[in-house]
């Protein structure tokens, strides 16, 4: 197993980082192989998502870095009330959680990314543990692309439960098991 260590981004940090983090969701997301055109419209579409997540209130995010490589990276936010990224959300959300969610109590988690030599060492995980010790929320969910298969893998392992599509863009809501 590779070492891994964790650390957390100021918002500033991480919008340095960018570049390299968009080079983690190519090679996750892009074509088989991580082929993907470094200009290409998926890396582009992520940066264009990227700059505005960073902007939002209460953004976090942790990396996971072996030696000089990023392996992979874990961001989220608050969803708050009057918001469009809540205001899609609301016909997936069961009454309960959106009436948890309209009072700030709702985080986001945005992007999930472990290259592939890197799964199945637990480093989700570890993302997903420390990126949530520090936000007290009675509602989280995460927000994957729709057919994401090892996302899908990685949620029910976590115990979430698939909601339902929201959008623009297209994205399946998965929840947290439980409050806090």
């Amino acid at each position: 197993m590779t070492e891994v260590f964790l650390r957390r981004l100021t918002r500033w940090q991480a919008e340095q980082q960018r570049e390299s983090i968009a080079n983690v969701y190519v090679e996750c997301y892009g074509p088989p192989g991580g082929t993907g055109e470094p200009g290409g419209a998926d890396r582009k579409a992520f940066l264009e998502r990227f700059e505005r997540h960073v902007q939002e209130p209460d953004f976090d995010m942790v990396t996971a870095d072996s030696g000089a490589v990023l392996a992979g990276c874990l961001y989220g936010f608050r969803g708050t009330r009057g918001s469009a990224l809540l205001e899609s959300l609301r016909d997936v959300l069961p009454a309960d959680a959106a009436g948890r969610a309209a009072v700030g109590r709702l985080f986001v988690l945005t992007e999930l990314m472990v290259l592939p030599d890197y799964r199945l060492e637990g480093v989700a995980t570890r993302l997903r543990d420390l990126l949530l010790s520090r936000h007290t929320t009675d509602v989280v969910v995460a927000a994957v692309p729709p057919g994401d298969g090892v996302a899908h893998e990685v949620l029910r392992a976590w115990s979430y439960t698939k909601l339902g599509e929201f959008g623009p863009p297209q994205r399946e809501a998965w929840l947290r098991p439980g409050p806090g």
